[in-house]
């Protein structure tokens, strides 16, 4: 069996065009997506990129393995000790080779993340560049291509292609954003709601876009209003467009050695990203529905029927459970995630009930979600704007736009019910491991932009107010908040 993922960094699934978006932006994902599965209610487990990323490698929840935030307290991958590697905790990527497949990466993860541990099993890495997940599609898929050339015909591989495009700063060539200047975007924010974003004062605000003075065109410099929001828009499907357009190539490469027929496809991505959602655009700092919401299309020839929809819940860790089934493989034991095999091959079995969702990079959260609440449980904000139990009426507020919880009591004893269930699961005897999102609300999650940094850039702005109201909200915080790293810039 010849597998190729397609790991897409910051992909909304509301931005493809196979998911209902009116804008043209993923014709070839599209395409794949036609011949096989898309379901509608996949979740990354945990984000951002390291824990999530790590979930694909290890098969387990950040609150098994340990990586739940980028470097410091609360990044420290669990693996159990000693030379061997373990029968229980298998890598996903070495499991895969005990089914004689050569699994092949073409990611800058590794490099970017100081990651260990997503180099283990693969039989070949290629980090085609140094620019640690700046580069551009072109650049990824002009170095997978001569390796399909070479290796493409053979049988039993995994093939893994990581492309960067949708994270900021949307680096693609001008005239990818330029094509949607007569398009327009969504309702979505609104007007009214990104008026009352203006007297926002947190990185990835309205007024505060960037924590940089050097940006692309393809970027507003803030989000004044409906016109800068779609600049912003336009960039961000620019960079999906161009990335899309450098799939096709891949495509075409399959159909002129001609085994286009032949290929599995997982097209995923490892975290969403909100667009005005919670007052945060172009970012990933929170366990809410844009951030975590993650598009997942499977295709495998002569198994999946074409356009099919699921609309259960599952993980991005049942992803990979899924993979190993389809393989020959049992689920190993210590792994989180249950195979949806049945699904692809035409079974009609439910979804997970609810899921359990964590962030620890810029917020501490743990959110609960099921077919129409979301729940977030806030133990730390960061620089962040969240109250301390937040519930969302999805049906009737998908974008996370007015907490319920005071109107809704029982809803909320429900789902932290649930919540205190699943730590249980996950922390109690025998494991006793210690929760690496406690880790970071001790320490605060204050990495790419510390609380200092900010508090001094409010002032620089002229801020006053609000840098006070921030350092004395956290006074308690000032000599850890420069601890743990001092990168001036949000990644």
């Amino acid at each position: 069996m010849k597998i190729i993922y397609l790991d897409i960094d910051s992909l909304r699934p509301d931005h493809m065009g196979c998911y209902g978006y009116e804008r043209n932006t993923t014709p070839h994902l599209d395409s794949i997506a036609e011949k096989g599965i898309r379901f509608q209610h996949c979740y990354a487990a945990s984000s951002p990129c390291v824990p999530s990323r790590a979930s694909f490698m290890s098969g387990r929840f950040a609150v098994n393995h340990g990586a739940l935030t980028h470097w410091g307290p609360g990044y420290d991958f669990y693996y159990p000790e000693g030379d061997g590697h373990s029968k229980k905790y298998p890598f996903f990527t070495r499991y895969l080779r005990e089914a004689d497949y050569k699994t092949v990466t073409f990611s800058s993860f590794g490099d970017r993340h100081h990651a260990w541990w997503y180099f283990a099993g693969w039989s070949e890495v290629h980090t085609h560049t140094l620019k640690e997940g700046n580069e551009n599609a072109d650049e990824v898929i002009s170095k997978a291509i001569p390796w399909l050339e070479q290796h493409g015909k053979e049988d039993n591989y995994f093939l893994h292609i990581q492309l960067w495009d949708p994270h900021t700063l949307y680096t693609s060539p001008v005239e990818y954003f330029e094509k949607w200047r007569s398009t327009p975007v969504k309702e979505f924010p609104s007007e009214e709601i990104i008026e009352q974003h203006q007297a926002d004062s947190f990185p990835r605000s309205a007024r505060f876009l960037h924590t940089i003075d050097h940006f692309p065109a393809t970027m507003p410099s803030t989000i004044k209003d409906r016109n800068d929001y779609k600049h912003l828009i336009d960039g961000y499907d620019g960079a999906i467009s161009f990335m899309d357009e450098q799939i096709g190539k891949l495509l075409n490469k399959l159909s002129e050695l001609g085994i286009e027929d032949e290929v599995c496809f997982v097209i995923s991505a490892d975290h969403g990203e909100s667009m005005g959602e919670q007052g945060i655009y172009g970012e990933h700092a929170s366990a809410t529905e844009s951030v975590h919401h993650l598009p997942l299309i499977v295709r495998v020839p002569g198994v999946t029927s074409p356009g099919t929809v699921y609309d259960g819940f599952l993980y991005n860790v049942d992803v990979i459970a899924t993979i190993t089934e389809l393989v020959g493989l049992s689920v190993p034991s210590g792994w989180d995630g249950s195979s949806y095999l049945p699904v692809l091959k035409g079974e009609n079995i439910e979804g997970r009930e609810y899921l359990v969702m964590d962030h620890a990079l810029y917020t501490c959260q743990r959110s609960v979600r099921d077919e129409r609440w979301y729940y977030i449980r806030t133990y730390h904000p960061g620089l962040y704007r969240f109250d301390d139990v937040t519930l969302y009426d999805m049906d009737h507020d998908p974008h996370q736009t007015k907490n319920v919880a005071h109107d809704y009591p029982e809803i909320v004893k429900e789902m932290n019910h649930r919540l205190a269930l699943w730590e249980q699961e996950h922390l109690g005897y025998p494991r006793n491991m210690v929760d690496p999102l406690q880790k970071v609300v001790e320490t605060g999650p204050w990495k790419y932009v510390t609380l200092d940094q900010w508090v001094n850039h409010l002032r620089k702005a002229g801020w006053e107010e609000a840098a006070n109201q921030l350092k004395n909200k956290f006074a308690q915080h000032d000599e850890v908040s420069s601890a743990y790293g001092d990168t001036p810039t949000i990644r």
